[in-house]
């Protein structure tokens, strides 16, 4: 089977502001209408025939593993017969046509030192890149293209939530001109992730220790070789409990924007 570009996922973190769930498993693992908002992701970016995912874990990893070890489980109807030396049938198959590599990054790593360690797996060409945190109804297949059409090392997908992210300083045209994380000012365009990334980004990326958002964007954006792509529909990440009750309810009530599945 034929996989289009990858879309790398950063799964490893410890989600401490949404630790009532992330004690006991990843924060992209914590479900939202009842599938990890991970899967949510990855259900997403399918939409657009992106199946090939390379999933950036870390903290408690086993359990991303486990789940895709055991996807039929969760997806499938399925028989048990104890009466026939435990001969399992698969009914009803819904598993979707992904291709998932998943990277033990480390517990301690930051952002960018995870990247750096999946850089084998992208095979220096273009990729995507998001946090395994948020959801969104951004048209990939324009992401895409506008960023073939700056021809930069980096394009971020940028959203207008309020007030406790980071600003981006953009240029006419969508050129950032300055990268500055968690800035308390109102109204400012934040990354929202859903990024695009050339193989020029992991000389950016240094060590473990390197923080996306932080030395990489920064020198980036300095360099010139980042674009933001204006989004103004929907956008939601899950860092508290309150974000995961706000993603239920657009579920529960069917005006999820991003379930187009």
């Amino acid at each position: 089977m034929l996989f289009s570009v990858k879309a790398v996922i950063l799964a490893g973190g410890f989600g401490t502001r949404i630790s009532e769930q992330s004690h006991l498993k990843p924060k992209p693992m914590i479900e939202i209408g009842g599938m990890p908002i991970l899967w949510h992701i990855m259900k997403y970016y399918s939409c657009f025939n992106i199946n090939d995912f390379i999933i950036c874990a870390g903290y408690k990893a086993q359990i991303i593993k486990e789940f895709f070890a055991n996807y039929y489980l969760h997806r499938s109807d399925i028989t048990f017969d104890f009466s026939r030396k435990n001969e399992i049938t698969v009914h009803n198959n819904v598993a979707e046509s992904w291709r998932v590599t998943i990277v033990d990054t480390g517990l301690n790593t930051m952002t960018g030192g995870r990247i750096k360690r999946i850089q084998n797996f992208v095979h220096n060409e273009t990729f995507l890149a998001t946090y395994g945190d948020g959801v969104s109804d951004v048209d990939i297949n324009e992401l895409i293209s506008f960023h073939k059409k700056h021809k930069k090392t980096a394009t971020i997908t940028s959203v207008q939530p309020g007030g406790r992210f980071g600003v981006l300083e953009i240029e006419d045209g969508g050129k950032i001109s300055t990268f500055a994380e968690k800035s308390k000012e109102d109204g400012g365009w934040i990354s929202g992730g859903f990024m695009v990334f050339e193989p020029s980004i992991f000389k950016y990326l240094y060590n473990d220790e390197t923080v996306l958002e932080r030395e990489a964007f920064e020198k980036i954006a300095e360099d010139g070789g980042m674009f933001a792509y204006r989004h103004n529909g929907f956008w939601q990440c899950m860092d508290t409990m309150r974000d995961r009750i706000l993603l239920e309810e657009l579920i529960e009530n069917d005006k999820a924007p991003w379930i187009k599945w």
